[in-house]
């Protein structure tokens, strides 16, 4: 079955397997969620990321990660911009999620990066989704 949003559907995705205590998620690979799933590893929501599978069909195995008492790191992912109605930002407007306990990931010229990132280069772009 064809995903009309494949990045909603790989937030679900890890949303899901975090609200069931999962190890791991797999997830269809492509270049804009490896670069979503580098800034997750980065930013410390995951524990680790690794690419498998053959080369027609690759995926990407999310390891996720727990804190004691195995309370998740992710306690929130939520999708701005969809197909139907792209949301931009100018640096001046990128948001703060939770007073900076949680990061925005935003599609620049540059790339993909977190807000935070995007702000001090001094560069807007598409805000993909919040994560917290």
């Amino acid at each position: 079955m064809a995903v009309t949003d494949p990045i909603a559907d790989m937030l679900t995705r890890i949303r899901n397997a975090v609200m069931a205590r999962h190890d791991s998620v797999p997830i269809p690979s492509s270049r804009m969620k490896l670069y979503i799933t580098k800034i997750l590893k980065q930013e410390g929501f995951i524990a680790d990321y690794e690419v498998v599978g053959s080369r027609t069909q690759r995926q990407i195995k999310i390891i996720l990660k727990y804190a004691e008492k195995n309370q998740p790191m992710i306690s929130g992912l939520k999708r701005v911009s969809k197909p139907g109605l792209r949301v931009y930002v100018q640096n001046t407007e990128i948001p703060r999620v939770y007073g900076g306990l949680g990061i925005s990931i935003i599609s620049t010229s540059k790339g993909v990066m977190t807000g935070k990132k995007a702000w001090h280069q001094g560069i807007g772009g598409e805000l993909l989704c919040y994560v917290w």
